[in-house]
């Protein structure tokens, strides 16, 4: 028996989901959105049940090309962070320094202007505790109102070509896998998966590891981008910050050991990095070494972390930037 909770819970993501189909009547969805007075660009702002804030950011007008690909990126925030502060923008005297540590604005607008294949929108995600994983927790069959949610932004642009990337940092790697958790299969319009130091929730035993190798067998416009480092000795005030087995280096080897028993990896390494790779780069593994044990875990998105994420196994992949150099898109921070 569903829960009369859970009931209400599913009928109020169905009411966004009407209103948005509502919305396309006229086929024109962006006549809802605000023009931002950032790069021309158009934003929506949306509101899901439970204590679920969405805030959409497309390109303007004139850069969107309906005979192009649509890639939406749900971008999942990381554990107590705004979507101010994960959009970024330069520090003025008095602001927060977290406005200063992801950037995903700005290396989105990198994206727009140097990967040319698909038309970029990006959905940030934010609970209000401000945890997906907290979230979860206390949300009855929290799979599925993720399902059901991730369906009404999808239906938002239901006139387009829409290819779904799923991507978070830290904490928000907690709404992909319960995305995961939603059906026995991925489903093939998600083009792109990538955990940004955020793989924490991936468990075997509940077949995280099955979905992926079958997502990733089933075609070749499927791409896994896991990018950590070795946080198992990391400490705070004395106490470490996750357990040896809970840490993201140790679930990136996990993940990687369920692939490699159907897919044959190169590995490559150097003083920075341990590199694995298969599928001719679609699936891509970046663990930064650690032998001073320092804090690495926004410093990967801050670096380019974020582009390099979307853009392995392309053709754009290392063009115009470098992932661990230095930030390639200083000129699209917003004031």
């Amino acid at each position: 028996m569903i829960h009369s909770s859970y009931i209400s819970v599913i009928a109020s993501f169905l009411l966004n989901t009407s209103i948005i189909s509502q919305s396309l009547e006229d086929r024109n969805v962006f006549e809802k959105f605000i023009r931002s007075e950032h790069f021309d660009e158009r934003t929506l702002n949306l509101r899901f049940d439970p204590e679920v804030s969405v805030h959409i950011n497309s390109p303007s007008k004139n850069n969107f090309e309906s005979t192009k690909k649509t890639l939406l990126i749900l971008y999942a925030l990381p554990n107590g962070n705004s979507i101010e502060w994960t959009i970024g923008k330069k520090l003025e005297p008095g602001n927060d320094w977290h406005f200063d540590i992801q950037h995903i604005g700005a290396q989105t607008r990198f994206l727009r202007e140097h990967y040319k294949d698909a038309n970029i929108i990006i959905a940030y995600l934010m609970t209000d505790g401000k945890s997906w994983p907290a979230w979860r927790r206390k949300t009855e069959n929290n799979h599925l109102v993720i399902k059901s949610l991730v369906d009404s932004l999808i239906n938002l642009f239901k006139p387009y070509e829409v290819k779904l990337v799923l991507s978070g940092h830290s904490g928000g790697g907690s709404f992909i896998f319960g995305f995961l958790n939603s059906a026995e299969k991925i489903p093939n319009n998600v083009e792109r998966i990538t955990f940004l130091d955020s793989n924490y929730g991936h468990e075997d035993s509940i077949k995280h590891g099955d979905k992926i190798f079958e997502w990733l067998r089933e075609s070749g416009d499927h791409y896994l981008s896991v990018i950590a480092y070795d946080d198992r000795d990391v400490m705070i005030n004395g106490k470490n910050i996750v357990s040896p087995t809970g840490s993201t280096y140790y679930k990136s080897k996990m993940m990687k050991e369920r692939l490699e028993k159907d897919f044959k990896f190169t590995d490559e390494s150097d003083t920075s990095f341990t590199r694995y790779t298969t599928l001719k780069r679609r699936v891509q593994f970046r663990l930064k070494e650690n032998p001073n044990v320092e804090i690495f875990h926004t410093v990967l998105v801050e670096r380019n972390g974020f582009i390099q994420s979307i853009l392995s196994g392309t053709e754009y992949e290392g063009k115009n930037y470098k992932f661990w150099g230095e930030r390639s898109y200083e000129e699209w921070i917003v004031e």
